[in-house]
């Protein structure tokens, strides 16, 4: 009897025993190890560029009369309006900072060069024509934009400044009686999207408008060097093309 009762006893013992260890075995196979997720880099537009440019060039321009002579009559009065289109081209340099996810600020100066001349005959003295060759065009821009990881939106404004030649044509000879160069101060705003092919190069479509109000000069003849005061109310239109090769102060943004 008692041998009986010590072979259930270790029996059920060893029942027991094996019903603990298979639910300590199922409990282990039921949670698995936590594993992270590789980290995923994203682009950061935040550091410095430098690059150029090519693209299209349209000027507007309106001679007035600024007073030839003591008590001019025509003073006010429109010498005329001509157009000086051609290409533009030049380098550009700035730097980014992106913050609280996709906002962009930066600043960027640009300087470009271009051959945009353009005349019209002079509305008061038939017998002049005027004529504009535009040289040269600079902008330093504050920019804002929106960037969605390598594309980015952005809006600029800024000061600008242009270099120009103004002259005065004898029509029948085509002689020059005037000239003068002379650069005009402003403004600008202008409309981009810029995309990044790589880590270290990206490419922009950018507008530009820029507008130099009425600005005075003064003409000087070739004989007796006889002064010529004009009003010249300038306006630009840009539109280019561009890549920057970029470079950044830290490393790429990583997310999980």
């Amino acid at each position: 009897m008692r041998r009986l009762t010590a072979i259930s006893f270790a029996t059920m013992s060893l029942v027991t025993i094996t019903q603990i260890a298979s639910a300590a075995d199922l409990a282990v196979r039921a949670a698995p190890a936590y594993k992270a997720p590789p980290p995923v880099y994203v682009f950061s537009w935040t550091g410095c560029y430098v690059g150029g440019n090519v693209g299209g060039f349209w000027s507007n321009r309106e001679w007035d009369d600024a007073g030839i002579f003591p008590g001019d009559p025509f003073v006010g009065q429109s010498f005329g309006t001509h157009n000086a289109n051609s290409w533009i081209g030049g380098a550009q340099a700035g730097c980014n900072y992106q913050f609280a996810g996709g906002w962009v600020v930066g600043i960027q100066g640009d300087y470009d060069w271009t051959n945009a001349t353009g005349s019209s005959v002079n509305a008061l003295v038939p017998f002049f024509t005027n004529q504009t060759h535009v040289k040269s065009l600079a902008s330093v821009t504050g920019r804002v934009g929106y960037a969605r990881d390598r594309f980015l939106g952005y809006v600029k404004g800024g000061g600008a400044w242009e270099t120009a030649n103004y002259n005065g044509l004898v029509t029948a000879t085509g002689l020059v009686a005037s000239s003068a160069s002379a650069t005009f101060g402003g403004w600008t705003v202008g409309v981009g999207g810029e995309y990044a092919f790589t880590d270290w190069l990206s490419g922009f479509v950018e507008y530009d408008y820029y507008n130099f109000g009425t600005q005075s000069t003064t003409l000087t003849t070739t004989v007796g060097a006889f002064p010529i005061p004009v009003n010249i109310k300038a306006s630009d239109n840009v539109i280019k093309v561009g890549l920057n090769l970029r470079w950044s102060p830290g490393p790429l943004v990583a997310r999980y």
